[in-house]
């Protein structure tokens, strides 16, 4: 099986380690289903600062295909974050530099690459959904992280993403089961033909707008032993399209009651292990020089962890 990551990436700033991380949503997953046994590529801009060399490095020494990619004048996308008593703070980011003021238009030869793969995987953070009807026009599964922000739940958003994509996943940690069932049955409704869910320590849901499948969470007994948080929920997304695509998924054959079942159980699996990781996925360096921050600082918590992210 092959997946793609297409859009972001961005490093993940550790102040009080002093330590710079690669990551990315579309990287994140694109590298855990790569350690899941698939073959991975990821296709988008990097800056050309030390910020973007280590993205290029990190991503191309985890066997993931970046031959495709792009390198902008300009600054990479920088995250700022703090970790104190277990707590994670953002403090702010760039705006994501180069990735995302300038990103790929894909062109006939990139379509043709992206069309070699099983499945294509982007977010809302990577400017792709122009894109969208492209890569679902090569035949590939499109996957869609739709995030937890309410301005990527709206349905003027959700039309344009939704008709594209064969999975969405929405995080939906602050939402009660009705909340999170009826946000699943407006992007199904929207044209997602599967729509998926996770709720923090409440588990994981999922539903095609005829069957829907619920699965607890995995968590981690002693909260003390979890070394980071970062990437868990992309961890939990790879698990699960890795599990869909070893099982048969395509859109001839869209999954069964116990083939979600399954791929639950693996997303939770996989984003179990995930915090038991430094950074996304480690690979980090002493920090580059400061950025200039573009956004308030954002604050979320880590001391009760479970396997969602």
């Amino acid at each position: 099986m092959r997946v793609l990551g297409f859009g972001d990436n961005i490093v993940d700033r550790f102040l009080d380690r002093g330590l710079d991380y690669p990551g990315g949503n579309s990287v994140n997953v694109a590298v855990f289903a790569h350690r899941l046994g698939a073959d991975a590529g990821y296709l988008g801009v990097f800056g050309d600062d030390e910020a973007g060399a280590l993205l290029r490095e990190a991503i191309a020494a985890e066997g993931v295909d970046v031959g495709r990619c792009v390198v902008r004048a300009g600054e990479s996308g920088v995250s700022t974050l703090r970790v104190e008593d277990g707590e994670r703070t953002f403090l702010g980011w760039n705006g994501g530099g180069v990735t995302v003021r300038s990103p790929l238009e894909l062109d006939d030869d990139l379509l043709a690459y992206a069309a070699g793969f099983d499945l294509v995987h982007s977010s809302v953070y990577s400017r792709s959904e122009s894109q969208l009807p492209k890569l679902a026009g090569t035949g590939a599964l499109v996957s869609f992280d739709l995030s937890s922000e309410d301005e990527f739940r709206t349905d003027a958003y959700l039309d344009l993403v939704a008709p594209h994509a064969d999975l969405v996943l929405l995080s939906c940690s602050h939402l009660g089961l009705d909340e999170t069932e009826a946000l699943l049955a407006r992007a199904v409704d929207r044209g997602a033909s599967v729509a998926l869910a996770t709720r923090g320590t409440d588990g994981a849901v999922v539903t095609d707008g005829t069957l829907t499948v619920a699965a607890p969470a995995r968590l981690v007994e002693d909260p003390a032993t979890i070394v980071d948080t970062m990437g868990c929920g992309d961890a939990f997304l790879a698990g699960f399209v890795v599990s869909l695509l070893g099982s048969g998924w395509t859109r001839a054959s869209p999954p069964s009651r116990d083939r979600l079942a399954a791929a639950l159980a693996a997303g939770a699996d996989a984003a179990y292990d995930q915090c038991f990781v430094e950074g996304a996925f480690g690979r980090a360096r002493p920090s580059g020089p400061p950025v200039t921050l573009a956004a308030e600082p954002v604050a979320a918590t880590m001391a009760t962890v479970e396997a969602h992210g």
